[in-house]
């Protein structure tokens, strides 16, 4: 599974270092990391707030693709659609399937996921 996380930077955090996410509302940095299904981290990587998913991901798949032969299929949000899910295929052997939360999805019960190819 690959996702990412935005954090805000404190002030003693050099500029160049730090981005916005307009997405999020943040000033500071993003954490993409991904895990087993075990939740075992396989790679991380951490980038200023303004660099996409998309691109961190393409950047930190290769790491990972690399180090771990066996790996098949990321499981990852809908943050991570378009031409990355071709990429991962095309470029690493890997099927990215992304997955998005259930429509009939109400309250605070179980969440419910469906995968879409």
């Amino acid at each position: 599974m690959i996702d990412s996380q935005s954090v805000k930077a404190d002030a003693v955090v050099g500029a160049d270092s730090r981005g916005f996410d307009g997405g999020k509302n943040i000033n500071g940095r993003k954490r993409h990391v991904v895990v087993g299904t075990l939740g075992l981290l396989l790679g991380v990587m951490v980038t200023s707030a303004d660099v996409g998913d998309r691109a961190a991901a393409q950047i930190l798949l290769h790491q990972v693709a690399d180090a771990h032969h066996l790996l098949a299929l990321i499981w990852a949000d809908g943050g991570y659609t378009g031409s990355l899910v071709e990429h991962c295929l095309a470029a690493l052997a890997l099927v990215l399937a992304i997955v998005k939360r259930s429509d009939d999805m109400r309250g605070e019960g179980p969440r419910v996921f469906r995968t879409v190819v």
